[in-house]
């Protein structure tokens, strides 16, 4: 239990580091890439583990953390709605208004107005989610031929990577049983560029094989493992990813160890219903 206590003491230290530089810098842009440069975290887990901890992603809570305090601001000061602007990080009292009226409900002139008015944001309703207590395996170094793709995840073309691998099995004659589909998304959307995010569709194979154009070869490094067997559509997997860094890594004894997660399609989407999918996440532990 002590051992427990101290991981998640680790990690709710370095937020606070993060939490503090929000605070004291709402009215200047707040730069994803600093906050994860001050935490410490793995630059591969520092969008989830963050989100762990404060129960909602990074940019969320800045943006709440600005509407909310303008809110403090607009009933406990006299200040007038520019100087609240950009007290808070606005370029303007029209995207305060907008913003706050998104969040809210209420205008901020509304607000400032109606006294007994209790601020309550909308609530967005939870998935229930079919995931399996994690197992524990060490893995060894895998082969694989893989196609990296580049871009925005919902907008990259998987049936298409699938296709050129399973080409060059044919071609080269490389089918065995045991090949394993293999999604590593290198990048959080949370921190890098959507034109920047790095995807890797790989296959793992038992034969030797060649690279050749944009279909590459190269070793998928073994080690401790983490695995999670999660059942549903692919649409949930952010849900999947607040699962395992929220409920069971901040309450469990490992550290994460400075690699990509990996994501084992067990399920093929065109033969199994969408409720039906198998899909097995391996998170990286000492």
């Amino acid at each position: 239990m002590k051992v427990k206590q101290n991981n998640k003491a680790f990690y709710q230290e370095r937020l606070h580091v993060i939490m503090e530089y929000i605070h004291n810098n709402l009215d200047h842009p707040i730069d994803i890439k600093t906050l994860a440069e001050l935490s410490n975290f793995s630059p591969f887990h520092f969008h989830r583990i963050s989100r762990a901890l404060l129960g909602e992603p990074i940019g969320a809570y800045i943006s709440r953390t600005r509407i909310e305090t303008a809110a403090k601001m607009i009933r406990y000061t006299s200040l007038d709605m520019e100087s609240i602007a950009y007290n808070v990080g606005f370029e303007t009292p029209s995207s305060l208004s907008k913003k706050f009226k998104s969040h809210f409900g209420i205008s901020p002139t509304a607000y400032r107005k109606n006294k007994s008015y209790t601020l309550k944001p909308v609530s967005q309703m939870e998935t229930t989610l079919n995931i399996k207590k994690p197992k524990f395996i060490d893995l060894e170094d895998k082969q694989c031929m893989y196609y990296r793709m580049q871009g925005a995840y919902q907008t990259l073309d998987y049936a298409g990577a699938w296709e050129k691998l399973w080409e060059q099995v044919k071609e080269q004659k490389l089918f065995t049983k045991g090949i394993e589909l293999i999604g590593v998304p290198h990048d959080d959307p949370k921190v890098t560029e959507d034109d920047k995010i790095r995807y890797d569709a790989c296959l793992v194979i038992h034969k030797d094989a060649k690279p050749i154009g944009d279909i590459g070869v190269k070793t998928l490094k073994g080690g401790k493992f983490a695995v999670f067997l999660y059942q549903g559509s692919y649409k949930y997997f952010e849900q999947v990813y607040n699962y395992m860094f929220n409920d069971w890594l901040l309450n469990s004894e490992h550290e994460l160890r400075d690699v990509p997660v990996r994501e084992r399609y067990i399920s093929h989407p065109d033969r199994v219903a969408e409720d039906k999918l198998k899909t097995e996440f391996y998170i990286p532990i000492k």
